[in-house]
């Protein structure tokens, strides 16, 4: 038995069954006084005590060890008892019996709260995903509208914020997927460029509408990856630079120097206050930036880091208030090994 757990086991005994040696102690005393009165002699009340004690020692001895037995087990069962109560051991006593009692309600009580919570939970799930689906039509038929119009400012302003949109769903779905346990991720190994040319593709309007350069070195490299997601992750981090980017400024993408597989999205944006930094992967945190623009959801950064951790990548980033952030993926599969 290690002294760590020796030493609190034995003061939890000793609170646990201070009554019993409070009782004891009166009882001996009791039985000196009695010797006393009855002016026997003192060696046969020594012996009588000395012999007692022993008996009391002893049995306190075995007792504590059936109390530490105990609290080993028990101790043993944490991890399985929120799974099945089968393990508990049998009640001693009739307040260990009615403590079992009140556990097994407890926890069917605590089995049905969850149930009930699951099916809740799956059900908005399948209406949210739903949902996500059904509006990609109306989203098609407003973009065919629109490539009839008159090529107009208005209808490129119009063409832009359709395009918000349908970011703004394929962001649902993802969060949606990413809920999911038995995600369709599907691993092999993938050119990289490619990958990047497309995001680029996708956002080139929102390029030319602001004026802002793209310096792209070609990555020949591969990733082990799986594609679609990581092509998610891409855009977002791309429409992140682009968001923050004033017009006329820069985003560099290339590969990092410095080490073997890292991909930097670099830009030339406002940048992100020094303590703001650490919390941008954060579930919902906007920051000051995200205040300022009143538009921020505070998922986008979060969803990039969740679905980059599911693909065994990592990512890092810094930022200087006015001169711009910079955002590295680790592709490097020594980082995180696969199983």
């Amino acid at each position: 038995m290690e002294k760590k757990v020796f030493w609190p086991v034995l003061a939890a005994y000793l609170k646990a069954r201070y009554r019993v040696m409070v009782g004891f102690v009166l009882f001996l005393l009791l039985f000196w006084l009695l010797f006393f009165l009855l002016r026997l002699p003192y060696d046969a009340v020594l012996y009588g005590s000395a012999v007692t004690l022993a008996g009391g020692l002893l049995y306190g001895g075995y007792d504590f060890f059936r109390f530490y037995d105990r609290h080993r087990l028990l101790t043993m069962l944490r991890e399985e008892i929120t799974v099945s109560l089968d393990r508990l051991p049998p009640p001693r006593t009739l307040p260990e019996e009615d403590n079992q009692a009140l556990i097994r309600t407890l926890f069917d009580d605590r089995a049905k709260q969850i149930s009930k919570a699951d099916a809740a939970y799956q059900d908005r799930m399948e209406y949210d995903t739903l949902w996500a689906h059904q509006i990609k039509t109306p989203i098609a038929a407003m973009r065919l509208v629109l490539q009839g119009m008159p090529p107009t400012q208005a209808r490129v302003e119009l063409g832009q914020s359709l395009f918000q949109i349908e970011q703004y769903v394929e962001m649902t779905l993802h969060y949606l997927r990413l809920q999911n346990d038995a995600s369709d991720l599907l691993f092999k190994r993938v050119p990289l460029f490619p990958m990047v040319r497309g995001a680029v593709k996708k956002y080139s309007m929102t390029f030319i509408r602001k004026n802002i350069s793209l310096h792209l070195t070609e990555t020949p490299c591969t990733v082990l990856t799986d594609e679609k997601w990581f092509t998610f992750v891409l855009e977002q981090l791309l429409s992140n630079s682009l968001k923050y980017t004033p017009a006329g400024g820069s985003i560099s993408i290339y590969l990092d120097p410095q080490e073997d597989k890292s991909l930097v999205i670099e830009d030339t944006g406002i940048g992100i206050r020094p303590e703001d930094v650490p919390r941008v992967f954060e579930k919902g945190f906007t920051g000051y930036n995200g205040r300022m623009d009143k538009k921020s959801t505070g998922l986008g950064l979060y969803l990039c880091r969740q679905t980059l951790k599911r693909l065994s990548h990592r990512i890092f980033l810094s930022s200087q208030v006015g001169k711009g952030t910079r955002m590295k993926i680790d592709l490097s599969e020594a980082a995180f090994p696969m199983e």
